[in-house]
């Protein structure tokens, strides 16, 4: 059995021009290799650290006793 020879790989080269055409093969090609392109500039992108931002200190402001503010201690029934 064994793998293929160059004379298969050329015959099954030689249908796949046939099916979709020298156009079509030329644009898969260049769609494939601006996504391998995008790819290797992402990860290029993605490999450098970012320096994490702290998160910002809420400051406590006095809340307005009004009537729509839920106290968030509960006071247990005697």
């Amino acid at each position: 059995m064994g793998s293929f020879s160059i004379w298969h790989w050329l015959i099954v080269l030689l249908i796949i021009v046939l099916v979709f055409g020298t156009k079509k093969l030329k644009n898969i090609g260049s769609d494939l290799g601006g996504a391998v392109k995008g790819f290797k500039d992402g990860v290029k992108d993605g490999s450098t650290p970012e320096v994490p931002v702290p998160p910002q200190q809420v400051a406590a402001t006095p809340v307005a006793a009004d009537k729509t503010t839920i106290d968030v201690q509960a006071k247990n029934r005697s």
